[in-house]
């Protein structure tokens, strides 16, 4: 199933900033060098790789976004940004190091994008990875798949857009492609949205998917429930709080 590219790379910067904030630390994990060539998989609007490339390193950034793509190039046009498929990547033996924020949980086929990634690095390379984990967001989506239900609209389990695996089968598929894996953790991230119309903002940049042949009307039905629903889970101190859980890894191609 292909989908339209829905993402919305104006409303990405101006509410979800969240995403780049926490990929801060990931670059910690990274540790760039002068001279590294480094591939950012799921690049987004392009900060994290600007980031990367304070440390000497010059960098790729790839996104199978086209929207997304090209916001990066008007925020860093003297960066190489270009629309990709993590599944179908070009390139061979050429990367130090593969990194990845918030992206390979949207890659439901993970074993194609870690042979697809292995296949990029240089021997000795790196992949450095965060991505959402068993469990993530699953009092949200639970919700609604139940939203669906309360009003009488068929949800369809082909919608739902993540691979969410626990660390354990993550690392194992790690290893299936060929990483020596060095590191590996599970965590919970609870995470604040901005503002009232946070989880309404959220679910329209990161759930478009699940309201695929649904009416505005209906969408406007289901997210009324879902805040109904939700609101005494994840409503805390005027701020919707998320129940963010995340696996990050080190793989080394030896």
């Amino acid at each position: 199933m292909t989908l339209k590219d829905s993402w919305n790379s104006q409303l990405y910067d101006q509410q979800h900033q969240f995403v780049s904030r926490h990929g801060e630390s990931l670059i910690d994990l990274l540790k760039p060098k002068p001279g590294e060539k480094i591939l950012d998989i799921g690049c987004g609007t392009g900060d994290l790789a600007q980031e990367i490339t304070t440390y000497g390193a010059s960098i790729v950034g790839v996104d199978k976004s086209l929207n997304m793509v090209n916001q990066a190039r008007k925020k860093f046009p003297d960066l190489t940004f270009q629309a990709g498929d993590a599944t179908e990547l070009t390139f061979s033996n050429e990367f130090d190091a593969v990194f990845s924020n918030a992206t390979l949980h949207w890659v439901k086929e993970p074993e194609k994008a870690l042979s697809s990634i292995f296949q990029s690095l240089k021997k000795g390379g790196r992949l450095v990875a965060e991505l959402g984990g068993q469990g993530n967001c699953q009092t949200l989506t639970d919700s609604l798949i139940r939203g669906f239900e309360k009003t009488d609209i068929v949800y369809n389990q082909e919608f739902f857009p993540w691979f969410f695996p626990s660390i354990g089968d993550y690392l194992v598929l790690m290893e299936k492609s060929g990483f020596n894996v060095i590191y590996g953790c599970y965590f919970d991230r609870p995470t604040p949205l901005v503002d009232d119309q946070g989880l309404e903002n959220w679910l329209n940049m990161f759930a478009s998917s699940f309201f695929e042949g649904v009416s505005d009307t209906e969408k406007r039905e289901i997210v009324k429930q879902v805040q109904i629903d939700l609101a005494p889970k994840l409503y805390q101190d005027n701020q919707w709080i998320l129940d963010y859980k995340r696996i990050r890894v080190i793989g080394i191609k030896d």
